[in-house]
């Protein structure tokens, strides 16, 4: 097919195939476009299509997740900084917020902080509640109450360098006002463009044959990033500023007390706010902004949530690119009706069975749906859905398509119960659904082909191995043509440099970069390698903590053999002291179960995979992985257990706190423990690390180790 005809397709219809290279050629117009945009100020598509570039982007990856490029557009926090600016290196990282979609949603963030601050599930928590501003986030910088910079947020580490631009916002105080600033505080904050201005501005330009932005937002961000200020300085936008970064002073102890502050120095605060007690006042809060969005004089599209008291913030801390202490209440996905035409089952590198609805294709969001998620057999029995009913479509978060409910009323007379496949449809083999678990798998393993191709297009993922050039399609390809059947023979293509570049779409020049990107893969951290391996349950922070656990390959792979040689001889335990010491060892890390345990030693218990493995090591050179925390920490490479009711924090706060100080949290001793923590009322945790001479510290004491 046609690259022409293949880029009109609906996202669900492509083939792993098509979308490989309709991700490459997203990622290579939609680079070009933003060079033209942003570099250039010389746009050639209006943003409408730029926006549908984008969205299509992005739902290509929701369906593909596996076939996401490196160099892909959604890959950043923010926009990549553009060369036409300088750069700034932020001192206090710009962070994403999670998403809440539904009030459940909103529970569950309450209860989060609640487990993990160790408060009564029922005890009030103030809350800070502001509506989202729809823009282009901005960072401040005041020294002695004088703007000396501004910048984006970039990809939340490095931002671009827009000091003259921001300079020209006229609510945006150049001065400090009052009294009572830090010496060094960065305001953090949103830069929009009012509904007014918007269309005033887009008359303007339609009148001057210029221009016409698709929202306010693009608006906004197109025009704070003009290479030349006085374009920017000809555009009406505004500022909110709401938060900070680096500061060299507390700005209060809440953040109603923190935003009465920038208000007092001259900054216009994202309003109305409310201070709410509890789920009720945060989910009333919530509807009585999406009543009244249309009355805003700018664009939001949900609300934010923050801890009101500052030091329970810092106690909460991040997790991931997020802070645990806030989170983003969006307002609901657009719906759509359609007909389920049938109902078809793909196949992941896991062997899971997946269902997908096919669709007769329907716009919702202003992008064209033609399949949809169905999630498991477990979901299309709970709501009922069959092949020819009408289906409600969703598009979560607005990216992921899924069936929300069946239209019972216009369901045809003739209508039988989906019956959910007991075999794979790829090979053939029986498909089980283990107790415990919603998914069913094929039992074909690597002699599935849907399984050998997925875990290889794994394998030189962006996460894993990230090899530049080599995606999903040529994986495939590849795969067909018996050049590539194992991770291993990814490395011995260079002996095949000269027919790759006779082969029709390469040439000799993207043949050498093949090589060449294939060569400087050959050094791999070990936690990287674990993970490209894909084996069930083990992701990304899992691989981490293994390999910080076993430090090297050659550990890793004498522990998880023997560890298999003990669940093997006791298949029937149910404690990991029971099977024996390496499974036990291996249990011990926090946060792997038995049941994750039981996966990865399966995994090394196949003697196909051992020879994988082996072919692997031969080819790479795997490197151990340091513990994360630094110099001046004490208990850096340590291995602690926590035991009791502390009384200063939560457990969990406990573990977070000392995994940032680069220490190994167990979940039980063993004689590699360093320090055992001992609460109120520990038990047996605390007799055997007695009996093992092990040092023990109580609450106080850990503390002032750690200070």
């Amino acid at each position: 097919m046609s690259p022409t005809k293949i880029k009109d397709k609906t996202v669900e219809s492509l083939s792993a195939e098509e979308a490989t290279g309709e991700l490459a050629r997203l990622a290579a117009l939609i680079a070009q476009h933003d060079r033209l945009y942003h570099e250039k100020d010389a746009p050639m598509i209006s943003d409408a299509d730029y926006d549908a570039l984008r969205r299509r982007n992005e739902a290509i990856e929701a369906h593909f997740p596996e076939l996401m490029r490196a160099d892909s557009p959604s890959l950043r926090v923010g926009a990549a900084p553009a060369a036409g600016f300088g750069k700034v290196q932020h001192a206090v990282p710009m962070l994403s917020l999670g998403n809440a979609f539904a009030p459940e949603d909103v529970g569950e963030f309450l209860a989060r902080i609640a487990r993990f601050l160790g408060l009564d599930k029922d005890a009030p928590l103030e809350v800070m509640a502001e509506p989202k501003i729809d823009g282009l986030s901005c960072a401040l910088r005041y020294e002695g109450g004088k703007l000396v910079q501004g910048a984006t947020r970039g990809d939340g580490t490095t931002g671009e360098e827009i000091t003259a631009n921001v300079r020209t916002i006229a609510d945006l105080p150049q001065q400090l006002k009052g009294k009572g600033w830090p010496d060094v505080l960065e305001v953090r904050g949103e830069v929009y463009m009012s509904r007014h201005d918007f269309a005033a501005l887009n008359e303007r330009q339609e009148a001057a044959g210029g221009k016409i932005f698709a929202n306010p937002r693009n608006a906004a961000a197109g025009s704070l990033r003009q290479l030349d200020p006085k374009i920017t300085a000809e555009r009406p936008l505004h500022f909110f500023g709401y938060a900070w970064g680096q500061i060299s002073a507390p700005l209060g102890a809440t953040m109603m007390e923190a935003r009465g502050q920038l208000e007092s120095w001259g900054f216009t605060l994202n309003e109305p706010s409310a201070l709410c007690r509890g789920l009720d006042d945060l989910l009333a809060y919530y509807e009585k902004i999406m009543a009244g969005r249309a009355e805003l004089p700018f664009e939001i599209d949900g609300v934010v949530y923050k801890v009101n008291r500052l030091d329970l913030q810092e106690r909460l801390g991040f997790v991931s690119r997020a802070p645990r202490w806030a989170i983003a209440h969006k307002f609901p996905a657009e719906q759509a009706e359609t007909r389920l035409n049938a109902i078809t089952i793909q196949v992941g590198r896991t062997g899971a069975l997946t269902p997908v609805a096919n669709l007769e294709p329907i716009s919702v969001g202003g992008v064209v749906v033609a399949r949809a998620t169905l999630h498991n057999e477990d979901e299309i029995a709970r709501k009922d859905v069959r092949e020819g009913d009408h289906v409600i479509i969703q598009r979560a978060g607005d990216v992921i398509p899924q069936v929300v409910t069946a239209v019972i009323a216009k369901r045809p007379k003739d209508s039988k119960p989906y019956v959910f496949p007991d075999h794979c449809p790829v090979c053939g083999s029986l498909a089980i659904r283990e107790a415990g678990e919603v998914v069913r798998r094929c039992t074909g393993g690597l002699i599935c082909n849907a399984q050998i191709v997925e875990r290889l297009k794994h394998f030189v993922s962006r996460n894993a191995f990230d090899i530049e050039g080599l995606g999903g399609k040529h994986i495939e390809a590849f795969w067909q043509e018996g050049l590539v059947k194992s991770p291993a023979d990814i490395f011995r293509l260079h002996d095949q440099e000269e027919a790759i570049g006779e082969r029709e779409g390469w040439g000799k020049l993207s043949a050498k970069n093949l090589v060449a990107a294939i060569e400087a893969r050959r050094t791999i951290g070990l936690d990287r390698l674990i993970f490209a391996l894909g084996i069930r349950q083990i992701g990304e922070a899992t691989a981490k903590l293994l390999a910080r656990s076993y430090g090297d390959f050659a550990g890793l792979r004498a522990a998880m053999i023997a560890a298999q040689a003990e669940r093997a001889a006791a298949p029937e335990a149910r404690k990991p002291e029971e099977v024996g010491e390496h499974y036990a060892e291996l249990c011990n890390i926090e946060g792997i179960g038995m049941a994750m345990a039981d996966d990865l030693v399966g995994f090394f218990g196949e003697p196909h995979n051992l020879t994988v493995l082996d072919d692997l090591a031969a080819a790479l050179t795997i490197e151990a992985v340091a513990a994360p925390a630094t110099s001046d920490s004490p208990v850096a490479g340590k291995t602690v257990v926590f035991t009791g009711s502390l009384q200063t924090m939560t457990r969990s706060e406990a573990k977070a706190k000392a995994e940032t100080l680069g220490a190994k949290v167990a979940g039980s001793v063993s004689k590699k423990t360093d320090y055992v923590v001992i609460g109120a009322d520990a038990g047996s945790k605390a007799k055997k690390a007695e009996a093992l001479g092990l040092t023990m510290l109580s609450e106080e004491e850990w503390q002032a180790l750690i200070g």
